[in-house]
């Protein structure tokens, strides 16, 4: 900063420096970093009288303005000397202290890299599996002799008492010590068994606040119970050791070399409790998971060994497909040593690690919402837990969109506890292979998490760090990195051979003794304990296990079936699908429609918009006065406030969906005068519940998990993701493939997320003409053949509904059809682009009772017996149909719509093809035929002709198969688009 200062003056000839100046002198770089803000303001002090500044300082600035460029900026007086150079007394004295100055500044900043941090020493036998290794000096310049200081002053006494604020090493009540001393205690401090990395961190008061506990010896600053925690080690250890035994051939992905996480947890919870928190969900992969929901969430002993044989609750056999042990959650109510209770939600997660992560994000954000309270926001009172892999958390991209939505507002859960298991492997990868960076935990750095590297086998110290971290996010409410460095005491599965690829890594680790074996004879050293008493410890927790075991195949669950558990709380009364479920009226009455969208097309009367919005609302306004010519979007806030009015809690969120990707919606509406945003939907009068409506990052994985965890607190609320163009929502493909089309089969719970897909086959090119709906209904769990049950349960027993509704008021029931039911399923809307204004509107009418959203739309414009051609079809390619038939005054061809793909509207089009028997029958999409409704419609429609012994036939009209969805040349789209008319009217 100051030589960019230096040379601009340079240029302005300030102080006449007539050549550039070749790179920093070796000695500069000790002014570089934080320092260099302090230095800039000196300088511009400097150049306005240059007495003002000391010196030294002087002395310093103009050597930076000298003409010889080859001169240090860092004047000789300033710079680490050799012992032998000599000094004045006082000269040496200030010298001195600037070199404490360094010395503890570069300690703190880098002293992470001394750290003993690997339980199994890898890097001391010259181990090069990790990044960075070769590039580290093998001494850092850390000591005195470094900083220019003799050994005869490494004994003299110094005074470090400076301030209570900045604390540490630094606080007034420090004693005085020896420069020796202090080294020492720097290097127990920051090369002991943490690794401290925190001065990166741009908050002055937090970085202090850090610092006052990291220099603080433990013993001060908390008192450990360690029998307590040799108990929660040995049954965290135990508990592997007893599954491996039991159940020698079966994957369980043990928490073997890691077990010291168990206590760390709970003492971490402990600590929360004590600071307020009493709600936390946590997120985890499925290493260690069957441990953690034993010992941390209190999953029964005998219900995880019945797993293991095989038995489980009746109820999961009834409806779904279930998943192994080791991804399915748990919900438990523990009571805490405070005496207070905490409820403990562990999501259950697929094999694709890191995906969980913005589920647990979202299901946090909407317990804070549920549990806030006027000025209370619920950040204090639930908190988010999230356990990384250390090649996960290196090499997955969601947990950069995850974290990236740490300080967003209505994203931000005020704080997440990030715990990197880190076994210094992925899979059979050694870390040199699956990152760039020297710690697996460096994403971090950029969000300005601090981050506690800590050695597993160093039992008091993970305790440590596990509370500062509980301490840290209660209160700063930001996000906190704990890098937990162990081992992997099998392969990747307790059937693997890790020789095969890591042969001194795990050689190193059969002869290495456990984290129980360590703390154990550490206790019996220091007199906490005898060695009867943790022979005596150690044996109870074995006599409970083989009990557990012995009884677990008459375990009973009491209630805390996995259906069971999502019924709780907000969930009660809501059905699964195999009980009787009902859906409510989605119609409203057309005063209270038109009270509704006027308020939500008022704005405050000082309020300046932009003149075409202003344009836009009155349009509206207008139109809910006629009762005619109600759009898209007015069909949106009519749902929208209607359903905060009956107590819903409303939200949308996705890239730009505040003024919507088309310009259509205008939720928010910016003053043009002072830039500040007012939302008309958020002033509706008698609304209780929450509105929110919000742009997010420009991210589709991480932002649709949030909304699917949101979603799956309360069936209380409508939750809406949109895409910015509904062929982007495939970068979020994990969350549909694993979560929202399989959620409910594989862990009994239900979400009412809907997915807004807007897309649109214009001529544009390939990309966002198709919203992908092929791959929304190839994975409908859809029968093929016609299951003749009633249409709600239908739609009890379809895995996600797919809608492609062709009217706004069709949307608006269907939108509201997803709260006004006893049971919840995910929504996925496609909708064109094209048809979200005039003329493709209703009638206020068509929202007012008894109307319905309708599966299937016949066609009320001609006479069936003098139908020689009924074409079935779904979304846009319907107008230009209908426009081209009314255009030629065409009697004879009916244009059915079918506005529900799933489930299949079965009877309705059964209904349909009986309507119209002398028709030939034709499935006309705009899609190519690869692609589109076709494959899906066709088995079906198939189906129901051969049920009714009708030999007709279904006929396929549309593009021929692509690899891509359209063609990038209008004139080609044109033709195509004429061909597909051609084929229907035969012109």
């Amino acid at each position: 900063m100051m030589m960019r200062a230096a040379r601009a003056a340079v240029r302005k000839g300030a102080r006449g420096m007539a050549t550039e100046r070749q790179p920093l002198h070796v000695f500069d770089n000790l002014f570089s970093g934080a320092n260099g803000d302090y230095l800039d303001r000196m300088f511009d002090k400097w150049c306005e009288e240059p007495g003002s500044v000391s010196e030294e300082l002087q002395e310093f600035f103009g050597k930076a303005a000298a003409e010889d460029p080859k001169t240090p900026l860092v004047p000789e007086n300033l710079r680490p000397l050799s012992p032998t150079t000599a000094v004045s007394g006082t000269s040496r004295s200030v010298l001195n202290a600037m070199r404490v100055g360094w010395m503890l500044r570069l300690w703190a900043v880098r002293g992470h890299r001394l750290a003993d941090l690997d339980p199994l020493k890898l890097a001391e036998e010259g181990d090069k599996r990790k990044p960075g290794s070769a590039k580290v000096s093998t001494r850092p310049l850390f000591h005195p002799a470094d900083f220019g200081f003799t050994e005869a002053e490494l004994d003299q006494v110094i005074h470090l008492a400076v301030s209570d604020q900045i604390g540490g090493l630094l606080a007034l009540d420090q004693e005085p010590m020896t420069l020796r001393q202090l080294y020492s205690r720097l290097k127990e401090i920051y090369a002991g068994k943490v690794g401290w990395e925190y001065m990166h961190i741009h908050d002055a008061k937090r970085l202090l606040w850090l610092r006052k506990r990291i220099e603080t010896p433990l013993e001060q600053r908390m008192a450990l119970d360690h029998k307590e925690i040799f108990h929660q080690l040995a049954r965290a250890e135990l508990f592997e050791k007893f599954l491996q035994v039991k159940f020698t051939n079966v994957r369980r992905f043990g928490l073997d070399g890691a077990e010291v996480l168990i206590p760390g947890m709970l003492e971490m919870l402990e600590r929360s409790s004590e600071l307020g928190v009493e709600s936390v969900v946590m997120g985890m992969p499925h290493r260690g998971r069957l441990n953690v929901l034993a010992n941390v969430a209190g999953k029964p002993f005998g219900a995880i060994f019945g797993e293991f044989q095989g038995s489980g609750p009746s109820d999961s056999l009834e409806f779904g497909s279930g998943d192994v042990k080791y991804h399915l959650g748990f919900v438990q109510k523990k009571k805490m040593r405070t005496g207070k209770d905490m409820h403990i939600s562990l999501a259950a997660n697929p094999s694709h690690l890191e995906a969980v992560s913005p589920v647990v994000q979202g299901k946090t954000k909407a317990k804070q919402l549920f549990r806030s309270n006027g000025d209370d926001d619920g950040k204090a009172k639930v908190m988010s837990v999230i356990m990384h892999g250390d090649a996960a958390f290196a090499g997955q991209g969601v947990c950069f969109e995850s974290m990236g939505l740490s300080d967003l507002k209505e994203y931000d859960v005020g704080g997440t506890i990030h715990i990197i298991v880190n076994n210094q492997i992925g899979f059979t990868t050694d870390p040199i292979s699956s990152r760039s960076t020297p710690y697996c935990s460096d994403l971090g750095k950029a969000f300005g998490a601090p981050i506690f590297h800590v050695n597993a086998d160093a039992t008091a110290e993970v305790i440590k760090v596990f509370k500062l971290a509980a301490e840290w996010r209660a209160k700063y409410k930001t996000d906190v990195i704990i890098d937990l460095i162990c081992y992997r005491r099998y392969g990747h599965n307790e059937s693997d051979e890790p020789l095969f690829t890591q042969p001194l890594m795990y050689k190193k680790i059969s002869q290495h003794p456990t984290q129980l074996k360590i703390y154990g004879d550490k206790l019996i050293e220091d007199g906490v304990m005898t060695a009867e008493e943790i022979k005596a410890a150690t044996a109870k927790v074995n006599d409970l296990f083989r009990e557990e075991f012995t009884s677990c195949d008459k375990y009973q669950y009491k209630g805390r079936s996995p259906r069971a558990e999502w019924l709780e709380s907000f969930w009660k009364g809501f059905k699964s699908p195999t009980q009787l479920a009902r859906i409510m009226p989605t119609a409203t009455e057309i005063d209270r429609l038109r009270s509704v969208g006027k308020q939500a097309c008022t704005l405050p009367e000082k309020f300046t918009p932009h003149n075409v919005v202003k344009k836009i609302l009155q349009l509206r306004m207008d139109s809910l006065e006629a009762g005619e010519g109600i759009d898209w979007s007015t069909a949106e806030a009519l749902a929208f406030g209607t359903l905060l009015q009956e107590g819903n809690h409303v939200r949308l969120s996705g890239q730009d969906v505040e003024r919507g990707t088309f310009s259509q919606r205008h939720a928010a509406v910016h003053d043009q005068l002072n830039g500040e945003k007012y939302f008309p939907l958020k002033n509706i009068e008698g609304v209780e519940a929450q509105l929110t409506i919000q742009n997010s990052s420009l991210s589709e994985f991480g932002v649709l998990g949030f909304e699917l965890g949101f979603s799956s607190e309360s069936p209380n609320q409508l939750v809406i993701w949109e895409a910015q163009f509904g062929d982007f929502a495939n970068t979020a493909q994990v969350i549909f493939d694993q979560f929202l089309s399989a959620g409910e089969v594989k862990w009994y719970r239900q979400s009412g997320l809907v997915v807004n897909l807007p897309h649109g086959m214009d001529g544009a090119g390939p990309e966002h003409s198709s919203g992908r709906l092929e791959r929304f209904l190839q994975m409908t769990a859809e029968p093929e053949v016609n299951p003749h049950i009633d249409p709600v349960k239908s739609l009890q027993n379809c895995n996600w509904q797919v809608v492609y509704p062709s009217t706004p008021a069709q949307y608006f029931h269907v939108l509201r059809r997803q709260v006004h039911r006893d049971f919840r399923k995910p929504l996925i809307v496609f909708f064109a682009k094209s048809t979200l204004r005039a003329p493709y509107v209703s009638s206020l009418a068509d929202f007012a009772p008894p109307t319905e959203f309708l599966p299937v739309i016949d066609d009320s414009t001609v006479q069936p017996e003098k139908v020689k051609k009924l074409v079935l079809c779904t979304g846009q390619i319907y107008f230009a149909l209908n426009a081209h038939r009314v255009k030629h005054n065409i009697t004879d061809i009916a244009f059915v719509r079918v506005e529900q793909l799933s489930p299949f509207p079965w009877n309705e089009i059964e209904e349909i093809v009986k309507r119209y028997p002398s028709a030939e029958i034709v499935w006309c999409q705009e899609e190519s035929k690869n692609m589109g409704a076709w494959l899906y419609v066709e088995v079906r429609i198939e189906a129901i002709l051969q049920e009714l012994g009708d030999s007709r036939g279904i006929k396929y009209v549309g593009r021929r198969a692509s690899a891509a969805p359209a063609t990038g040349h209008q004139q080609l789209h044109e033709m195509e688009h004429q061909e597909l008319m051609t084929s229907i009217f035969n012109a």
